[in-house]
């Protein structure tokens, strides 16, 4: 049996070659016009748990170095807003707000402003982990990787004061997923996957969620649900004496 994907291949296929057949005359009809593909089912988001996510993190921080305090903060910020990694290595430092919403500043109630697909802008706040690790990013990491650059105001910055891109934040990671002994593929998609999964979790609305992730709609946001639904079946049934 063809899975959906090949079904729907399959049946593409099919309705060319007959379209294509009608478009020459070497048949009256195209007996497949109306044929539609199959729909593939939705492909749930990946998360990872809470303690493998603080293993990553953890492992992002091994030293004081400006690298390591940046590392650490790159992968905070990701998994403590959700943000896309587009969004993430292109935050400016004017992007940090403190909490009255003026910028550039950290500590407590901090946020950062994020700018998603079409370039729709969103305030997200950062918990206290996330502002403690880009704070010490800020004043301790950061002016010395800027020596070397233009004065980008780019938030993260690589070895050269540039700004960081979406492959080296990626390497990031993955040599952090590697130090921590996390199995599988392991990506920045993870951590917003994670997060919301975890907040949904935590009993937040899902309405709140996309918001913090910058879907334009809900639907989008609601395929995180089935992964929690997901997860107490399976709870259900490894502990309800009546389960099985």
């Amino acid at each position: 049996m063809l899975s959906a994907s090949s079904a729907a291949r399959t049946v593409v296929a099919v309705r060319g070659l007959h379209r294509f057949l009608a478009l020459e005359g070497a048949t009256d009809i195209d007996p497949a016009a109306d044929v539609r593909p199959p729909t593939p089912p939705k492909r749930l988001p990946k998360a990872v748990s809470v303690d493998t996510v603080t293993r990553l993190l953890e492992a992002a921080s091994l030293g004081d170095t400006p690298a390591a305090l940046r590392d650490r903060a790159l992968l905070e910020v990701l998994y403590g807003s959700g943000a896309r990694i587009s969004e993430a290595v292109g935050l400016d430092v004017d992007d940090v707000l403190g909490p009255d919403g003026a910028g550039p500043a950290a500590g407590a109630g901090a946020a950062v402003r994020l700018f998603g697909k079409g370039s729709k802008e969103r305030l997200v706040p950062l918990g206290s982990y996330a502002v403690e690790a880009l704070e010490a990013y800020l004043v301790r990491g950061r002016p010395a990787l800027a020596t070397g650059g233009r004065g980008t105001p780019a938030v993260f910055l690589n070895s050269r004061g540039g700004r960081l891109s979406r492959q080296s934040a990626w390497a990031v990671l993955r040599q952090a997923a590697e130090r921590a002994g996390v199995s599988g593929s392991v990506s920045p998609h993870t951590l917003r996957h994670s997060f919301a999964t975890h907040l949904l979790e935590g009993g937040a609305d899902v309405r709140v969620v996309q918001e913090l992730l910058g879907h334009a709609s809900v639907t989008t946001t609601q395929v995180y649900t089935q992964v929690t639904v997901d997860t107490l079946r399976e709870v259900y049934a490894a502990t309800h004496p009546r389960a099985r």
